[in-house]
């Protein structure tokens, strides 16, 4: 009998699929539901104005190779993989049934690193280079290889993924670009776990942080650390850092199971004159999501701990699913963002501002197949999400403006002090060598010497400007260092002042 094959659509996805119960939406409170609405109402009007570009999000699959374990229990290969048709066939327990899924892009066993981040990633990055937000994330069952694809292994150049790629494809593009333009590139990396969101790189990485909205910025993360980074270099050491402080744990599916949701930011400002002879700043933001996978405790065995965190990584999945479905449906008057920390941060990437690619994985053995259909259907009712993206002109938040108007106030400050140098230089606080010999001798010099008054002066304003530069940690490097340099040369003039002064001092 001839193998029967159906397209599956989004509506009977979400009848079919098996999702772990999510907090009903009555508990969002009242005044929470209508401070969203006015928040998003006013998001809408002002793209509007801006003019956003209308896009759905882009959705790939990648299916996995057997592993040595599966090989060894004799499960056998159910999915199948056609690129040139970008389909994913699964083959079904029952005799001669199959499910068919059409995506964007579909990867094999056999796809690169290199392939899946040219075909999927770089033009996200692209877009954010250009002053877009973007969101790339991937999503599927534990153990199927979400990690690989987001991190990879950096020490192999073919194995790593696609936030190591980003890192140099985003400073590539900076290196090659011409004329008058300036950029400030700086990076966050934090973690939902539990529900807890955590500063992956603070001082207290264990410190539970507070998710916030303003109309003005949108949802932000209070208190969240930000550093500014100067190569591909900096960010993958910070990424390290980051990753020694997240949650992982060991379940039967998986030895090195991610046990918390992560975000990596990159947000890039691009500094340039304008027509109007005006500095203009495009600002976008990259969100590089690695999510945890969801898990059934009858295959992880988690107990304890463990179990506790599948719980809440399976609650904000299946958030994470009610949003989706909420915004394909054309029916809802409430989008549940509120319901999870994951999609109040996510909020923006799905149905909002943002250029966003969600990247499925999952794996290809036959005891997996349940999982496979979940996952490929909620992949599914995702290509129907539409966000509507615009170019970030002269943010309220961006850092730029606010680094440069710091180096012209120092830049300020050191001329004052270089004008205040020479005007002393004049006599106000100078003493002639006088008296007897020795003043006849520096006259026949015409020397003049600083007082100690004034050297003491002198040395307390150096090194109050010396605190002040170093203070500003934010400096960009080069005008650190040329600032640091002046001051150096200053000091070293006030050394000169103070060699002739001490000789007088001792012939007297």
């Amino acid at each position: 009998m001839a193998a029967s094959r159906t397209k599956e659509s989004g509506e009977m996805a979400g009848a079919r699929e098996e999702e772990p119960l999510v907090a009903d939406a009555s508990c969002v409170d009242a005044k929470g539901k209508e401070r969203e609405r006015r928040v998003n109402r006013d998001r809408d009007r002002e793209r509007d104005r801006d003019g956003g570009t209308s896009d759905n999000v882009k959705v790939s699959v990648r299916c996995r190779p057997m592993v040595e374990k599966e090989q060894r229990e004799g499960h056998r290969g159910v999915v199948r993989v056609d690129r040139l048709r970008r389909e994913v066939t699964v083959q079904l327990p029952s005799p001669a049934q199959q499910r068919v899924f059409t995506y964007d892009v579909v990867f094999g066993p056999e796809s690169t690193q290199a392939e899946v981040f040219n075909e999927t990633a770089r033009p996200i990055v692209d877009s954010v280079l250009q002053g877009y937000n973007g969101t790339i994330f991937a999503y599927g069952q534990t153990g199927t290889g979400k990690t690989h694809t987001m991190v990879g292994n950096k020490e192999s150049a073919g194995m790593r993924g696609i936030i190591p790629n980003s890192f140099a494809h985003t400073f590539g593009h900076i290196a090659q670009s011409e004329g008058e333009v300036r950029f400030l590139v700086r990076i966050s990396y934090l973690e939902i776990y539990n529900e807890e969101v955590r500063d992956l790189l603070g001082k207290n990485h264990q410190a539970r942080l507070e998710v916030r909205e303003r109309p003005d910025i949108g949802v932000y993360v209070k208190d969240l650390s930000s550093f500014v980074v100067k190569g591909p270099e900096d960010m993958e050491k910070l990424m390290s850092i980051g990753n020694r402080n997240r949650a992982f744990g060991a379940t039967d599916m998986n030895e090195y199971s991610s046990r918390s949701h992560t975000i990596f930011t990159i947000t890039v400002e691009c500094g340039e004159i304008g027509p109007d002879h005006k500095q203009h700043i495009r600002m976008g933001k990259l969100h590089l999501v690695d999510l945890a996978g969801s898990e059934r405790q009858s295959k992880t065995h988690a107990t304890g701990d463990r179990q506790k965190e599948a719980i809440k990584i399976n609650l904000s999945l299946s958030t994470l699913g009610n949003v989706i479905s909420a915004l394909v449906d054309g029916k809802s008057t409430h989008i549940p963002y509120r319901n999870s920390n994951l999609t109040r941060l996510l909020q923006d990437s799905l149905g909002g501002n943002s250029k966003t690619v969600m990247i499925a994985n999952v794996g290809p053995a036959d005891y997996n197949c349940d999982e496979t259909l979940n996952t490929l259907r909620y992949a599914n009712r995702a290509k129907s999400i539409q966000n509507k993206a615009h170019i970030n002109q002269d943010p309220k938040d961006a850092m730029l403006k606010e680094f440069q108007k710091e180096i012209d106030e120092l830049r300020k400050k050191l001329a004052e002090a270089s004008e205040s140098e020479g005007s002393n230089s004049d006599g106000c606080e100078f003493e002639e060598e006088g008296g007897g010999r020795n003043g006849r001798k520096a006259q026949n010099k015409s020397k003049r010497i600083m007082s100690p008054r004034a050297m003491a002066s002198m040395q307390e304003r150096l090194a109050a400007e010396r605190s002040s530069l170093m203070a500003k940690k934010n400096l960009m490097e080069s005008e650190r260092n040329q600032a640091q340099k002046e001051l150096e040369h200053r000091e070293g003039e006030l050394e000169k002042a103070k060699k002739p002064a001490l000789g007088v001092r001792e012939e007297a």
